[in-house]
């Protein structure tokens, strides 16, 4: 029986998740700080968890219901945050709708506690992560006097969740979940 590190998340649309990467790839270059390039650009909505290979299908089963009674949301990107000392990202304007959809998540995941998932029990804000973990306390400071005025804003439409699992060393996207409502 083996295990797989898994994630669920939002991605946005391609072309910004290529304009978000090269932030990334800034935050390497400049910071020292590569770890963020691990995955690709995305809101969490359940962190990693651990659960057994063979109960991918339940999980799929239940994310593809899930996602198939929710309805499009959007989102809007403005500017950047943090998280002291090692964490920067991009600020998401209004948590509203993606804290609604979390919600209803955590809701169907406790449902499957035989799968071992837990729920967050950090305080949920949602955002996109540019640079994490090993993020240096000086590169944090040197990064974040420069990130806390620069102007970022993009907005996009979400229409699905993705399911996301780790190969060891990157996060691969193992399957997307289209909203069934209004899509």
């Amino acid at each position: 029986m083996t295990t797989g590190l898994y994630l669920i998340a939002l991605l946005p649309p391609e072309l910004l998740r290529e304009q978000i990467r090269v932030i990334k790839e800034e935050m390497k270059d400049r910071y020292g700080s590569a770890h963020a390039l691990k995955s690709p650009a995305h809101i969490t909505l359940q962190p990693p968890f651990r659960m057994l290979s063979q109960e991918e299908g339940l999980l799929t089963s239940v994310l593809n219901r899930f996602a198939g009674s929710q309805a499009p949301l959007p989102v809007e990107l403005k500017g950047f945050d943090c998280f002291p000392p090692s964490v920067l990202f991009i600020r998401i304007e209004d948590h509203g709708p993606i804290l609604e959809l979390w919600m209803q998540l955590q809701a169907e995941l406790a449902l499957l506690s035989s799968l071992g998932i837990k729920g967050d029990e950090h305080r949920f804000h949602p955002h996109m992560t540019i640079a994490t973990r090993d993020l240096k306390k000086q590169a944090f400071l040197r990064a974040w006097a420069e990130f806390k005025d620069r102007p970022f804003k993009a907005s996009f439409e979400v229409h699905s969740i993705f399911l996301l699992k780790h190969n060891g060393q990157f996060w691969d996207i193992l399957r997307e979940f289209n909203f069934g409502k209004g899509s």
